[in-house]
């Protein structure tokens, strides 16, 4: 047994089978195959080949797959986990490559992002969605550090039926909720595949939805429940136009002082 394949079974378990330059992999025998190689596989085609001068950031990084690729392609990358054996891995992961200049890994969780002043040409939003107890309040901080480009994926309900929303819907017509394409995530109340922190399931119309009421448009969705969406100026919310005071207390910020401010400046 080399070096290398010492120091990956001592950071075993492994989620991501990633190819090491010297031909060893992390988890040739992953459960799933060859993950998440395959997936990256179809969603690459939708990133540009050059990604030099891109920041890029990275949410739920797990061993740094894809950190490595837009690294590979010349972008610098803030990758975040809240899993510290999952950041072990990457950064030796990122070392092996000789990458580690290039990345910054954090341990952070998702919400910590509203202390991050820096916005990011991409934004790589896979797999944490389901996983987070606050969606929403995680898509309104994430949605305010893309300045271009997001991939989004989640669990979904399988389908993809979709509907026109109504602009406002009556208190009388509510049996429109009933429409199965109308958004609406599953909450679970335990544990789904053995997981306890699978919260919510949304389906199809939720995430394009909320990915809309968010500031994005859908370009296209190159590898199932995975959506490319870029910022849309037409779409940017308002965020003075609800109760914004609701999103600055939720992140732990002073909502008097800062709407208060805000009046002054006007």
């Amino acid at each position: 047994m080399t070096t290398t394949q010492k120091e990956i079974r001592s950071l075993e378990p492994w989620f991501h089978n990633i190819h090491l330059p010297d031909g060893n992999q992390t988890a040739p025998n992953h459960f799933l195959g060859d993950f998440p190689f395959f997936k990256w596989k179809k969603i690459k085609k939708s990133i540009p080949e050059d990604l030099t001068g891109w920041k890029v950031l990275d949410i739920g990084c797990n061993a740094g797959f894809y950190s490595i690729e837009f690294a590979r392609l010349g972008a610098e990358v803030l990758a975040i986990d809240v899993d510290v054996h999952y950041l072990k891995q990457a950064k030796w992961t990122a070392q092996k490559f000789g990458l580690s200049d290039q990345i910054t890994f954090r341990h952070m969780q998702v919400y910590d992002l509203v202390k991050v002043e820096e916005v990011f040409d991409l934004v790589w939003f896979m797999g944490v969605f389901y996983h987070l107890r606050y969606p929403v309040l995680a898509m309104d901080i994430v949605s305010q550090k893309a300045k271009n480009m997001m991939v989004f994926q989640t669990l979904s309900i399988p389908g993809y039926e979709k509907m026109n929303i109504p602009e406002d819907i009556e208190f009388t017509n509510r049996e429109i909720m009933k429409d199965p394409a109308f958004p609406y995530m599953a909450f679970i109340e335990n544990c789904f595949a053995g997981d306890p922190t699978n919260w919510w399931i949304p389906n199809h119309q939720c995430i394009v939805s909320l990915l809309n009421n968010c500031g994005f448009r859908l370009y296209e969705i190159p590898e199932d429940e995975t959506y490319i969406v870029f910022k849309d100026s037409t779409k940017i919310p308002d965020f003075s136009s609800w109760n914004y005071s609701e999103f600055l207390s939720a992140t732990g910020r002073n909502w008097q002082e800062e709407i208060n401010a805000k009046i002054k400046k006007k």
